[in-house]
């Protein structure tokens, strides 16, 4: 990492501080359900999540993970992400969990004094909730949905907007998170990157999207930061 000191850690949500495949799952295949189509196992969906619900609903209803042009009309898409909005209202998240150690991490980082924010491709309207299902709603200083702007990730946009609102040069930024679309995101921007294995990446490996560095364990990367912006 470059030699300015970070002041703000930028991170992911899904597949970086909590695993929510289980509950995108079920509302996933509920959605499928009142439609009359097949649904899926769990470990196919986790291959069609961290691009957005839009996507999500879009390669479900196609069965796979590139969705082409042609292959939905955009009335079928709005439809079933309609439907997929109202399923996932309804499910209370108890199968949502936050990733070994990301509670403490993110309590230690805050009070070391850093910058939280949090950047997701989840729309907006699901976000709050969940913060608050877990207790860190105050350790954010800012918070971006997929829809909070007219892009997202793999966009810089949605980073550059949060520096720009809490006043915080790109160069004492990091991006932190799991997928190419968080690193790509960042790589965008300009700005430093963190890669963590365990999340939503499309079975492939973080590290082939070269961050400026990558952990297997949310709390070695806290450690790391520690030690290396201390």
């Amino acid at each position: 990492m470059n030699l300015d000191r970070k002041k703000l850690l930028i991170f992911d949500f899904d597949g970086t501080l909590i695993d929510s495949v289980p509950d995108l799952a079920d509302a996933t295949n509920a959605m499928l359900t009142t439609l009359g189509k097949d649904t899926y196992p769990i470990n196919t969906i986790r291959n069609w999540i961290g691009n957005g619900s839009r996507l999500l609903v879009e390669r479900a209803l196609v069965g796979k993970v590139d969705v082409a042009e042609g292959d939905l009309t955009v009335e079928e898409a709005d439809h079933a992400e309609q439907l997929f909005f109202e399923a996932y209202t309804k499910i209370d998240g108890s199968k949502t969990i936050a990733y070994p150690d990301v509670d403490s991490g993110l309590k230690k980082l805050h009070a070391a004094g850093y910058t939280l924010a949090l950047v997701t491709n989840k729309p907006i309207r699901f976000v709050p909730k969940i913060l608050q299902t877990f207790g860190w709603q105050d350790l954010f200083s800012a918070v971006m949905g997929g829809d909070s702007l007219p892009t997202k990730k793999p966009d810089p946009a949605p980073l550059l907007h949060v520096c720009e609102a809490l006043n915080v040069s790109v160069a004492h930024a990091v991006m932190i998170g799991d997928s190419r679309n968080d690193i790509l995101a960042g790589q965008n921007a300009n700005m430093d990157t963190l890669g963590l294995s365990y999340g939503y990446n499309y079975g492939q490996d973080i590290r082939d999207l070269n961050p400026t560095e990558a952990f297997d364990h949310f709390a070695d990367l806290v450690d790391w930061i520690m030690q290396t912006n201390a």
